[in-house]
């Protein structure tokens, strides 16, 4: 899987294409600032370009900016955005374009190597991968679905779902059989009004629609 890095911090930025090499993932490009990201997308056609939200010049948004173009520009490639802190606002707009191919992780889940190559390949295969901190801050958000259709299983259900867990590793989280997983999915889904179609990824969707309402 090719790999576009774009990080300001040199020490980070060598740190993270010597992890991902070693996760066996091809780091194609890696940059310090939007302009040259959106260079190095365009020119290597990633299947993932990890981004910084806090890039040159100003050190603000400028990597959240670049992502949300290339979510625009090359919907192919998955992006997945990292940060040192959690910011709802971010979050709502990388979902703006759907739920697919997109993930939002703080850079305190880069040290556990498994877990963020995990990501990543979730990213990459257009599935989304949201870290924890923030999917317990939107759910924050979304006191309608708490208060209305979801039981509080079916909630925590899709809690991990959002953060791209698999039917297993949800069961394998909250003690329960997979199978059990796959009825609260399919709950889940009837109480969203996601009704099975060949064009539409319910689980997709139904992420989308628990985030970003």
């Amino acid at each position: 899987m090719r790999i576009v890095i774009a990080e300001d911090s040199t020490l980070l930025r060598e740190g993270l294409t010597r992890l991902l090499a070693e996760a066996s993932f091809e780091v194609v490009a890696a940059v310090e600032d939007a302009d040259a990201l959106l260079e190095s997308v365009d020119r290597h056609r990633p299947a993932v370009a990890i981004v910084d939200i806090r890039m040159p010049p100003t050190h603000t948004d400028e990597g959240l900016r670049a992502a949300l173009a290339l979510r625009k520009k090359y919907p192919d490639t998955g992006v997945l955005v990292l940060s040192q802190y959690v910011r709802v606002s971010y979050a709502a707009e990388l979902l703006d374009a759907g739920a697919d191919g997109v993930g939002y992780l703080l850079k305190d889940r880069v040290s556990d190597l498994a877990e963020f190559a995990a990501s990543i390949r979730r990213v990459g295969s257009g599935g989304s991968a949201f870290d924890p901190a923030v999917v317990s801050r939107l759910l924050g958000r979304r006191r309608d679905l708490s208060d209305s259709r979801l039981t509080e299983r079916e909630r925590a259900v899709l809690a991990l779902m959002a953060e791209g867990r698999t039917n297993q590793a949800i069961g394998q989280r909250l003690f329960i059989a997979e199978r059990t997983v796959e009825k609260h999915c399919t709950s889940i889904f009837t109480k969203l009004d996601l009704s099975a179609s060949p064009h539409d990824h319910r689980r997709v969707l139904a992420v989308l629609r628990f985030l970003n309402g």
